[in-house]
């Protein structure tokens, strides 16, 4: 009968022949707002949003008129357009329906547009095709009521709807995921909130255990921060962090690790490090450049001076098992430089005839043939020759690195049967002011004098084109991070040590 009325009401506007689909309404969908709210309350959160649906007898019409009169289904995101209706009990099998449980069968019906929130609203929306197919199937046009709740919302959403207005204009959901850690760098004005906006961010992101929030900027000479655990697990800030398929595990209060920087860890052990090479790794952290350059069969020397990073990168090395190739000092950068040809003569001196046994994975053949039908048992390691020369020093340590270069003055000065030099790779910031509107090449400019001043040299002896840059990421827009890339001059590794 409802049905019947409908075609009724159609026959008398000409209008209703044409859809009359409405644009959804932009807050129909958004949380429900409270600005006052400082810890946070998630029953809050619920909002019914009122509907209707079509009950089919026959389920398969739920499909045919979902894709025939698709204009006149629910389309919203994260909302399926077909629900559970009602559970019937005590269902014959004879009714040709499977049985969902013991206690009888769940309905599902098919939800119309939003435009529709009542059943009177079905003569001015639905096509008379769509009317008929509905009478045609015998299907019942029910009122029904969508619960939205606090796990419908993202973590935009609902920040939204509980910060101060004034807030608004960029909300604080963009974090970076190191382990089981968020970190987040807040702004002045979104302190006040910490708590609240690191619970939110725990709650949609699930394998998050705990979120922090830098306090202040990096101040120390380890290059770590103050920060604050604002939600989750403020016990377990040792994290394992998946990279370049090695496995890292540090303490992220008392480490630097940067998981931006994993494009340029890949770069530059892709780019430039070869196999049966050494490499100096200056400022290596807990290991992101030189684990993974183990792991190639490159030969690293692998320094950092904070006893928490160096404990790290010892456990690192261990944990993916470059053992051999891959050894750790705890020593500051300068002096790590300067000592590094007497440090790789002691471990040349240290294996036998100079080559590292690196032990590789058995393989289920115990003996190999050999061309005359005589076998010998296979060997479970290879032999690694270490070069009595080092090809690479990394010098990741952005902030300061340049200033550590003079160390290198004078590198060869006792030993000047050298012939290979070294390429070095120093990160670096070149900050300049928002009122400064700088080239990148006037950048570079400003990053290649800083060098020669650290180098004490000259254009002549190190000209600009002889430096490769390039641009790692941007900290800011006033702030860029740069790899640049060059070889040592042999007249300055030569030359008399600086006092």
């Amino acid at each position: 009968m409802f049905l019947v009325n409908i075609l009724k009401k159609q026959s008398r506007n000409k209008l209703s022949f044409i859809p009359q689909l409405r644009k959804m309404s932009t807050g129909k969908y958004d949380p429900p707002i409270n600005r006052q709210m400082t810890t946070l309350d998630r029953s809050f959160f619920i909002k019914r949003i009122p509907l209707c649906a079509v009950k089919f007898p026959d389920l398969k019409n739920i499909s045919i008129f979902s894709k025939k009169f698709k204009g006149y289904i629910l389309r919203v995101p994260r909302i399926p357009h077909v629900v559970k209706l009602e559970q019937t009990k005590d269902i014959s099998p004879d009714d040709g329906k499977t049985l969902a449980c013991d206690n009888g069968i769940i309905t599902k019906g098919v939800l119309l547009t939003d435009s529709i929130t009542k059943k009177d609203d079905v003569s001015s929306v639905l096509s008379p095709e769509a009317v008929e197919f509905l009478r045609e199937t015998q299907a019942e046009i029910l009122n029904y009521e969508y619960l939205l709740n606090y796990d419908y919302w993202r973590a935009e959403d609902i920040l939204r709807a509980v910060l101060p207005e004034d807030h608004l204009e960029e909300i604080p959901t963009g974090f970076t995921v190191t382990g089981h850690i968020a970190h987040l760098n807040l702004r002045a004005e979104f302190k006040p909130f910490d708590a609240l906006i690191g619970q939110v961010i725990l709650d949609k992101n699930h394998k998050i255990e705990c979120v922090v929030d830098k306090v202040s900027s990096i101040a120390t000479k380890f290059r770590t921060f103050p920060m604050k655990v604002i939600a989750g697990n403020v016990d377990n800030l040792i994290v394992e962090q998946k990279e370049s398929n090695c496995t890292f595990k540090f303490d992220f209060s008392k480490v630097y690790w940067n998981s931006r920087l994993h494009t340029e860890h890949d770069r530059l052990v892709t780019k430039y490090f070869n196999m049966g090479e050494v490499v100096c790794d200056v400022f290596a952290g807990v290991g992101p450049f030189a684990v993974p350059a183990g792991k190639k069969d490159v030969i690293v020397l692998a320094n950092d001076l904070n006893p928490e990073s160096f404990k790290y990168l010892k456990e690192n090395i261990t944990l993916n098992k470059v053992d051999q190739l891959v050894k750790p000092f705890n020593l500051d950068g300068g002096e790590f430089i300067r000592e590094s040809p007497t440090l790789l003569k002691r471990w040349i001196d240290n294996e036998e005839n100079g080559k590292i046994h690196v032990n590789i994975k058995p393989t289920r053949k115990r003996h190999k043939k050999n061309e005359d039908g005589t076998s010998e048992p296979v060997k479970l390691y290879k032999e690694v020759v270490i070069p009595n020369e080092i090809s690479h020093f990394v010098m990741n340590l952005p902030d300061s690195a340049i200033d550590f270069l003079g160390s290198f003055i004078g590198l060869y000065s006792s030993d000047t049967t050298k012939n290979k030099m070294p390429w070095i790779h120093v990160h670096c910031f070149e900050k300049y002011d928002n009122d400064e509107d700088l080239t990148m090449e006037e950048l570079h400019s400003r990053v290649y004098q800083r060098i020669l001043n650290s180098l004490k040299t000259t254009t002549v002896v190190l000209p600009q084109e002889a430096l490769s840059f390039h641009l790692v990421r941007k900290v800011s827009p006033t702030k860029p991070m740069f790899c640049v890339s060059f070889k040592l001059p042999a007249s300055i590794a030569f030359a008399s040590k600086s006092t």
